[in-house]
């Protein structure tokens, strides 16, 4: 069977992470600028691990409205764009939006006979979702997919962030956490050292032993 061109070029296992980015107007300005700026370290770091560059699966989707900003590439492909805040936070209708793209991905991969890590979705907002956007039952959706083993979901709130329902959304054993100011830089350093240490295990594994978080806290 002839694959799809990405598979046969590169055959590698892959590692797939959602990056859910807040791209509504409360994020105009400095945490905008600092959220672009991290992107590229992220790709910068990653870029440093040979095998992680070729196994890393990035899909980046904003919501200020939901928009696959960029659909899943190797690292080695990404070419971080800059993202420009708008826009309402719906979130609910993101989470689904991603869990569905996930889903997808995840057919391409068996169907061209590709291995996988378990995905990571991650999200990073500064406010909460519209009040009538649907988060609860996407809520639901995605800790019935975390019991499953079928992705590891983690939540990062930005000042001004509701954390209450952030806590509600985000598994009971991996509570959401406050980024430290806007350093986004070393929380996209974090996730690269993640990725790698995740690309070179084996597929199927445990959960790998994460670096210590330094970029943010536990909100109590």
């Amino acid at each position: 069977m002839i694959g799809q061109p990405e598979f046969v070029e590169n055959p590698e296992n892959r590692c797939p992470v959602i990056l859910l980015v807040d791209t509504s107007s409360s994020m105009t300005g400095a945490p905008m600028e600092a959220l672009n700026s991290g992107l590229e370290a992220f790709k910068e770091a990653v870029l440093q691990d040979e095998q992680a560059a070729l196994r890393v699966d990035v899909a980046i989707v904003g919501f200020g409205p939901v928009e696959l900003v960029q659909d899943f590439v190797t690292i080695d492909q990404f070419m971080p764009m800059q993202l420009e805040a708008h826009g309402l936070t719906p979130m609910g209708e993101a989470l689904s939006y991603a869990l569905d793209l996930l889903e997808n991905r995840k057919t391409t991969y068996r169907n061209n006979g590709i291995q996988y890590y378990r995905p990571w979705v991650f999200l990073i907002t500064d406010g909460a979702p519209n009040t009538d956007s649907p988060w609860q039952q996407a809520a639901e959706r995605l800790k019935n997919a975390e019991a499953q083993r079928k992705l590891s979901f983690f939540a990062v709130g930005v000042q001004g962030a509701d954390m209450s329902i952030l806590n509600q959304i985000a598994p009971p054993e991996r509570p959401p956490l406050m980024l430290h100011g806007l350093d986004f830089r070393s929380m996209f350093l974090w996730l690269s050292d993640s990725m790698v240490r995740v690309s070179s295990s084996t597929v199927g594994g445990d959960m790998v032993a994460l670096p210590p978080v330094g970029w943010g806290q536990i909100a109590t």
